[in-house]
């Protein structure tokens, strides 16, 4: 979900299946790190422009927290398309990348649009009401939901990969949030983990 988009998930390997205690363990690092940088954020930092994107740290900070929202519409796709023949989502993922420009245009302005909601004052404790949702949600799931899969539109996302599963989905917000952490302009408290590195093509 990147604004400026890098280059695009070409061949990824396979991941190993999701483990539950690392996703909530990732999801809880982002909530305490959002916290911290937050609480010791100064306004002028926030406003300052970010170090990899076009949007401000505040602006960035939110998208940081959309990619989270993004799961809760993720999950139900996956597991539809995950019991269609696998075609059926290939030719779903080619159509979302043939839109992929003004999908791009549509993310930057949205997560400029929605920050000014979801400000420094209220983005934590959405974070924290949607990884509690998540965290309920893949308590729930079976090792069989879990590996339900689907194709993906890699061109919207350098972090999608061309298959992924229920749990990569699980998964996938702790490594957008990492990701454009390595983005901000201002000290981050992130728990200390090294962001993942950008796939190449």
């Amino acid at each position: 979900m990147a604004p400026d988009p890098p280059a695009r998930a070409r061949g990824h390997a396979a991941r190993p299946p999701v483990e539950r205690g690392a996703v909530l363990a990732g999801y809880r690092r982002n909530c305490a790190g959002l916290d911290a940088t937050l609480a010791a954020a100064a306004l002028p930092e926030l406003r300052r422009r970010s170090a990899g994107t076009r949007w401000s740290n505040e602006e960035l900070l939110f998208h940081m927290v959309f990619g989270y929202l993004v799961v809760l519409a993720l999950l139900p796709l996956v597991r539809f398309f995950g019991r269609l023949p696998r075609p059926v989502s290939r030719g779903f993922a080619r159509l979302l990348d043939a839109a992929t420009v003004p999908f791009d245009v549509v993310n930057y302005w949205g997560s400029k649009a929605a920050a000014r909601v979801y400000n420094r004052r209220r983005m934590a404790a959405k974070l924290h009401r949607i990884t509690s949702r998540l965290e309920r949600r893949l308590g729930r799931e079976t090792a069989e939901t879990l590996a339900l899969s689907m194709s993906f539109p890699t061109r919207w996302d350098p972090l999608f990969r061309p298959t992924m599963t229920l749990g990569d989905v699980y998964a996938y917000p702790v490594d957008h949030f990492d990701f454009h952490a390595a983005q901000l302009s201002l000290p981050f408290s992130g728990g200390g983990r090294t962001p993942p590195e950008t796939p190449e093509e």
